[in-house]
C-alpha cells in the first residue's frame, strides 16, 4: 500500500521530519482566573510548529496578518497553558510554504473578533495539519457572540483595532522584520483592554518597538 497522506499532502509514515503541533493559550485578562471555572474566558492562541509560534492579528491592509513569535511569549498576553494537538511529518521548508499559502487567506484587514479571530486561525491550522480541532473553550466566547451579536456593544461587533505593518529586510527563513506605526481605530474605543480583545497586535506598543514579532509574508498566487 502507498504512504498514508492527509488532504494537505502530509505523509504520516515518513518520520524524518516528525515534529509536534502545539496550541499555546494565553489569558487576555486576569478575570479568566475566575471565569474559566464557568467554562468562559477571553483567550488568545497560537500554533507552535518547528520551534516557532504562529498567530493572526489585525492591521489596515489587505496583506498577511499572520505573525510569528517565540513560543509561549506572545507580547502583551499572559501565557496560560500548552495543548498537544498531535504530530506531523513536514520539513521546515514545507511548513514555511504551507504557512505562507495560508497567510494569503488571513489578511489583517479581515480580522473580526466574533467571526475571524486568532482562535479561528489556530483552529483552521490545527484541522489542516492534524485533522483535530482546538478545544472548544478556547473560542467559546466568540461562538456565543455569534449567536447573540445583537446583545454585544456596537464597538465589539464592527470594530477592529488595526496596526500598520511595514516590512523590512527578509531573513533566511523567509520572515520579514516588522515595524508597527501608530495604531488607528475604525471607531472610538477608550478601554485599552477592549483593544487587546480585537487584535493580538494591538498589545504591541509602537513606542517600545516589536522586535519579538514578525509577519509571515504571504504567497501570491
Amino acid at each position: 500500500m502507498g504512504a498514508e497522506s492527509t488532504s494537505s499532502g502530509i505523509d504520516r509514515n515518513d518520520k524524518s521530519c516528525d515534529t509536534p503541533v502545539v496550541l499555546n493559550v494565553y489569558d487576555l485578562t486576569p478575570i479568566n482566573n475566575y471565569s474559566v471555572w464557568f467554562g468562559l474566558g477571553i483567550f488568545h492562541s497560537g500554533i507552535e510548529v518547528h520551534g516557532k509560534e504562529y498567530g493572526f492579528g489585525a492591521h489596515d491592509f489587505p496583506v498577511s496578518g499572520v505573525f510569528e513569535v517565540e513560543p509561549k511569549a506572545c507580547p502583551g498576553f499572559i501565557y496560560r497553558c500548552s495543548i498537544s494537538l498531535g504530530r506531523i511529518n513536514m520539513a521546515p521548508s514545507e511548513f514555511r510554504t504551507f504557512i505562507e499559502n495560508v497567510a494569503a487567506e488571513y489578511h489583517g484587514d479581515t480580522y473580526h473578533l466574533i467571526s475571524k479571530n486568532c482562535n479561528h486561525f489556530t483552529d483552521d491550522i490545527a484541522c489542516r495539519l492534524t485533522e483535530k480541532r482546538i478545544p472548544g473553550w478556547v473560542n467559546r466566547l466568540a461562538r456565543l457572540g455569534s449567536l447573540c451579536s445583537c446583545l454585544l456593544p456596537e464597538s465589539l461587533q464592527v470594530t477592529t483595532v488595526k496596526q500598520t505593518p511595514e516590512y523590512h529586510h527578509e531573513s533566511e527563513d523567509g520572515t520579514e522584520s516588522l515595524t508597527i506605526t501608530t495604531p488607528r481605530e475604525s471607531t472610538e474605543i477608550d478601554d485599552d483592554q477592549e483593544k487587546r480583545l480585537l487584535s493580538p497586535l494591538a498589545a504591541v506598543s509602537p513606542m517600545s518597538g516589536c522586535g519579538d514579532v514578525t509577519f509571515v509574508k504571504e504567497t501570491h498566487k
